[in-house]
């Protein structure tokens, strides 16, 4: 392998040990070896540091394993130009595999520029993201709190959700207080509590309330609600805090939330997990893609190419993106449409993921070039009717019939 930098370190990093091997000397020669094993304290990583600048050394690289790196990452990012390398593109050949091997093996990679840099984004976007995903995470518990009081109240024969298709809007919430109470329920009760077109269901409310309510289901709700307000408090501060952090990038998230089927707070995460200026760090769509996991997997033999799987990638934007690929699938939009020609022939789970792939190059483009997303008109979407009549002609000749055109004045 031809070398490209004169002195560049490796560094294998674990959670109680960094083994770190420089390699230095000219590049046309064999490079000397320096090897010495740090520990992960601030105060070791300091003297690592120190280390690395003693000889000379301000290029690194290291595996991205699990959250280790972070702590080395944070220390050296201010002397060093660091590589964040994903583990699976710089495997060693199988055989004896020491830590010191690990790190002579990652630096021999980065002197001969072997390595694909992994994207760390800035510490700023690095903590909207750490907001965002936690917002996420929150969002997802509280949908999970909702689900436990609807198999509570089925377990109790209570069938509200029957009639009522938010049982957590104002009036089902202030029905479940007055369950969690304890209270006898009278009709004209529910009629005050209930509103809008509720209001005319109160005979079928009363009879959804007509369970076996036991002090055991009042007790398990309580719990439930009162879990689900604190996680509701909480996404309010979260979001609050996510709305300060953003502000510098408000002109990123309006050209993301241009796109149909991404809301602002979809947009807020989405930018928080590509980073804004994603062309710094892709070259290309089809990389982010990969990196994102929306694309599909290598799969040639024989110079066949079969179906694979889409790669692992991010799982956060991945998620974003598929839902709003799937809020695209019942709007007359060019994506709707996209997604609806895919569905035909691959199957909705396909289309899903393929029209995902559309959406993140659709934001590749927009936050590269800053412009909005271009919205089409209606006419767009209707099919001309000399093309719809010559395809349906042919499908009729197809089997097996004659077909004779005949306009009869109306279309």
């Amino acid at each position: 392998m031809d070398a490209l930098r004169i002195t560049c370190a490796g560094l294998d990093v674990h959670q109680k040990t960094v083994v770190a091997c420089i390699l230095t000397g000219p590049i046309e020669g064999k490079p000397k070896t320096l090897i010495q094993t740090f520990g992960t304290t601030t105060k070791e990583l300091l003297q690592l540091q120190d280390w690395l600048a003693e000889n000379n050394c301000t290029e690194a690289a290291m595996e991205s394993t699990g959250v280790l790196w972070k702590p080395v990452w944070n220390v050296l990012e201010s002397t060093c130009k660091l590589v964040l390398a994903n583990p699976q593109h710089i495997k060693n050949l199988p055989g004896r595999k020491t830590d010191v091997k690990d790190a002579q093996w990652i630096a021999q990679l980065h002197r001969c520029g072997l390595i694909e840099p992994s994207m760390v984004a800035t510490r700023e976007i690095r903590e909207l993201r750490d907001k965002t995903r936690y917002r996420r995470k929150l969002v997802q518990q509280s949908t999970s709190e909702k689900n436990r009081v609807h198999k509570i109240l089925q377990d109790a024969n209570i069938k509200l959700t029957t009639y009522m298709s938010d049982l957590f809007g104002v009036s089902g919430r202030a029905l479940l207080e007055k369950l969690i109470d304890g209270e006898v329920l009278e009709e004209d009760t529910v009629r005050d509590l209930v509103k809008n077109q509720l209001k005319k269901k109160v005979n079928l409310l009363m009879d959804a309330l007509n369970g076996k309510l036991l002090y055991h289901h009042r007790e398990m709700i309580k719990y439930h609600m009162e879990h689900l307000k604190f996680l509701e408090d909480q996404i309010g501060r979260l979001e609050e805090n996510i709305q300060v952090l953003v502000k510098p990038y408000q002109e990123e998230v309006k050209l993301l939330d241009s796109i149909p089927g991404i809301d602002e707070i979809a947009a807020t995460t989405l930018m928080a997990e590509i980073s804004p200026n994603a062309a710094n760090y892709f070259s290309s769509d089809a990389k982010l893609a990969s990196w994102v996991g929306v694309c599909p997997g290598n799969n040639e033999s024989a110079g066949v190419k079969k179906t694979a799987k889409s790669r692992k990638g991010n799982n956060q934007a991945k998620g974003i993106l598929c839902q709003a690929a799937w809020a695209n699938s019942v709007h007359q939009n060019r994506i709707g449409e996209y997604f609806r020609r895919i569905r035909k022939r691959r199957g909705e789970q396909k289309a899903a993921v393929a029209t995902a792939h559309l959406l993140l190059r659709i934001a590749y483009a927009l936050l590269k070039n800053r412009v909005e997303y271009a919205h089409l008109e209606q006419s767009f979407f209707q099919i001309p009717t000399e093309k719809m009549t010559e395809r349906l002609t042919k499908q009729l000749q197809q089997l097996g019939y004659q077909v004779e055109l005949k306009l009869t004045g109306t279309q």
